[in-house]
C-alpha cells in the first residue's frame, strides 16, 4: 500500500491548511504509475497531484475538506 500525501505547497506556512480541489479519480479505481488523481490548492497556490504507484485507489478524504499539508489523502493498494 502506497500513501498519497497532500504536497507542501507553503513553505512559508507549513502548517497551513489546503482542500482537495478536485478528484480525477473515483474510488476503487485503477490507475497508473505517474496518472493524475488530483488538484490540491493552500490559499491561492495549487498543484495536481501524481499518483506514486499503480494499482486501486481508495479516498482518504472528500473535496474540500479541509486538511494540513503533508496528509495523506489517499491510498494505492
Amino acid at each position: 500500500m502506497v500513501d498519497v500525501r497532500f504536497p507542501q505547497l507553503s513553505d512559508s506556512e507549513p502548517d497551513a491548511e489546503g482542500i482537495v480541489a478536485t478528484w480525477f479519480v473515483a474510488e476503487g479505481e485503477t490507475v497508473g504509475t505517474g496518472q493524475l488523481v488530483a488538484e490540491v490548492q493552500v490559499d491561492k497556490a495549487s498543484a495536481e497531484v501524481i499518483a506514486p504507484a499503480g494499482g486501486v485507489v481508495h479516498l482518504a478524504v472528500a473535496e474540500g475538506e479541509p486538511l494540513h499539508q503533508g496528509h495523506v489523502i489517499a491510498t494505492i493498494a
